[in-house]
């Protein structure tokens, strides 16, 4: 036979195990990564001591400018996220909380996403070339281009990647720079015909872009609201859809003549 319990020891037990859920869910850890800011790296330059783009088969100008592309730094598959991390991060504009199924949609242990995410580059390698190659209208095998970025994955490169080829072959086509002399970063996946696609993390990825000197960041269109939400003071963003879109509006901020697009 139980006792009457009063209203505080009634109300002190049906807490009890909601306490010991918000106990367990702070310590356990959850499906999710915790990014940041990461690496840029100027593709018409060098990464690592190496010449990230290579080109053999045809004249190649010298550059001015800086092309950057921009990542992220995610916590790994197999970091222990708490709940506390979570919250931690949430509130703070210079990190993000992402599903970790969307940092690393591959699944699998960690040699598996690096494998995965390898791989990713070097098809957007291929992918950039072609799509590089094709709007320069130069014939397949005329031209070899290597691209070269030590410790980065994914596709996400894949726009700057080819803008870089198109400003060392051919600039802006009058004998000028497509940068104009700036540094100008972006992110983008790009298909062989030139279309650009959305990557996320790009609110980050602006971050990253101001931190090493630029003032134009490229963002595919789809994602304009994204990286408005964080955006450093000085970046003006410039929304792409295609290589080609990409392409006539550096020329358009260089010269100034022409419309240049924004978010």
């Amino acid at each position: 036979m139980f006792s009457r319990l009063t209203r505080p020891q009634a109300v002190a037990v049906c807490a009890l195990p909601v306490v010991a859920l918000l106990a367990t869910a702070a310590f356990a850890p959850l499906p999710f990564s915790v990014a940041q800011p990461g690496m840029t790296a100027d593709v018409l330059g060098e990464n690592k001591g190496a010449p990230v783009i290579t080109i053999s088969g045809a004249p190649v100008r010298e550059t001015g400018g800086e092309l950057r592309m921009t990542t992220i730094e995610a916590t790994s598959p197999d970091t222990r996220v708490s709940l506390g991390d979570v919250l931690d991060s949430w509130f703070a504009t210079d990190r993000a909380v992402m599903p970790r199924d969307s940092v690393y949609p591959s699944g699998g242990d960690v040699k598996e996403i690096e494998r995965h995410n390898e791989q990713q580059m070097r098809q957007s390698q291929s992918t950039a070339t072609r799509a590089a190659l094709r709007y320069l209208r130069i014939a397949d095998g005329t031209v070899k281009v290597s691209l070269k970025l030590a410790d980065v994955g994914g596709p996400s490169a894949g726009l700057l990647f080819s803008l870089g080829i198109v400003e060392k072959l051919e600039g802006d086509g009058s004998g000028g720079d497509l940068t104009g002399g700036r540094v100008i970063a972006g992110t983008g996946t790009i298909d062989a015909a030139g279309r650009v696609g959305a990557v996320g993390g790009v609110a980050l990825k602006t971050q990253a872009a101001r931190r090493d000197g630029a003032t134009v960041f490229l963002v595919p269109k789809a994602e304009c609201g994204d990286a408005k939400s964080e955006l450093p003071e000085g970046l003006r963003l410039i929304p792409v859809t295609t290589l080609k879109g990409a392409v006539e509006s550096l020329k358009a901020l260089e010269t100034g003549r022409g419309r240049v697009p924004s978010c």
